[in-house]
């Protein structure tokens, strides 16, 4: 085997392992969604203990990454690749922090009767869910224009996040003993929101992976 056919064949189990990375995290912030609705405090105990699987795909992935930068010497091109995929591996890590976050909250709303029914928090956990898939696709084909698409969801997400926070601000008055559970569902609505962010900051690291420049798509 050739130096480059080596190279080549290192940089694909290292995208393979950042998908592994990236559906680990996916099955953990819909499992937190799917804990908070239902209020399963097993479930979120799980999430929250399953985190260090998350931590530890990171690190065998920078490892990987920097053993690579290491021993090839790789030019401009190949090492933009190893140094998006260091980037890309903090975003995910960061999506698996959301959906423990998630889970702290659901945990500390415990049995309290939801004050509305959790229907747009999942709606919205969708829409990102379905942007970090759009970004990870484009990722592995180093497809600009899937990347740049994200932007729109991106505004989509931004708009429902706004809508909610405002929602379960007028519930304040009227509910005051919930309020613990309204600022919960607003941590919530907060951290699914930064799953958009991170799942565009991907976007944005696939445009410099492809192109070499900069892109800010919340521009």
């Amino acid at each position: 085997m050739n130096v480059r056919t080596n190279f080549d064949l290192n940089l694909k189990q290292l995208k393979e392992q950042l998908l592994q990375m990236a559906d680990t995290a996916r099955d953990a912030l819909k499992e937190s969604i799917k804990a908070l609705k239902t209020q399963d405090i097993e479930k979120a105990n799980e999430i929250i203990a399953n985190d260090n699987t998350i931590d530890r795909l990171e690190d065998e992935i920078n490892s990987k990454a920097l053993a690579l930068i290491a021993k090839e010497s790789p030019v401009a091109t190949d090492l933009r690749k190893i140094i998006v995929a260091i980037k890309v591996s903090s975003e995910i890590e960061r999506i698996g922090d959301m959906a423990v976050n998630i889970a702290k909250s659901t945990l500390h709303i415990g049995d309290e009767k939801h004050i509305k029914n959790i229907v747009d928090i999942p709606k919205m956990a969708d829409m990102a869910m379905d942007m970090l898939s759009s970004s990870l696709t484009a990722f592995y084909s180093e497809d600009v224009t899937l990347a740049k698409e994200c932007a729109d969801q991106d505004d989509e997400v931004d708009k429902m996040y706004g809508e909610l926070i405002q929602e379960l601000m007028g519930y304040i008055p009227n509910h005051p003993s919930a309020i613990n559970q309204i600022t919960q569902l607003a941590f919530v609505s907060r951290y699914i929101e930064r799953v958009a962010d991170h799942a565009t900051n991907i976007s944005e690291h696939v445009i410099f992976l492809v192109t070499g420049k900069k892109y800010d798509l919340n521009a």
